[in-house]
């Protein structure tokens, strides 16, 4: 009787600890806060010259191990978020996880 009760806690345990993490996991990204100020035209330029051109579709304070992150859609329709420090130097790029025709909102990666 002593084994079931340890396993039913030990099972209630672990499925409160796996509801939190997926709790958390569901939080993260949705406080990004967007550029403003000297700081977006700063970050805008230097994410504009790196791709050479296209549209800011979206800007936020440290995302991805950056100070800042631009996302710009390409004239061809890709995305591509790039990642920059806090000297506004270009530290790396990635593709965006939003396809051509989508547009981003609440659940945007």
């Amino acid at each position: 009787m002593k084994r079931k009760f340890v396993l039913i806690a030990a099972l209630v345990l672990a499925l409160g600890a796996l509801s939190a993490g997926i709790a958390i996991a569901a939080g993260v990204g949705d406080d990004d806060k967007p550029l403003s100020g000297s700081t977006l035209d700063k970050a805008t330029a230097a994410a504009l010259k790196h791709t050479g051109g296209g549209t800011v579709v979206e800007t936020e304070v440290g995302d991805d191990g950056s100070v800042y992150g631009v996302e710009i859609r390409l004239d061809n329709g890709s995305q591509v978020e790039v990642n920059l420090d806090a000297n506004f130097n270009v530290i790396g790029d990635e593709a965006d996880d939003d396809g051509a025709n989508e547009q981003d909102g609440q659940d945007d990666d």
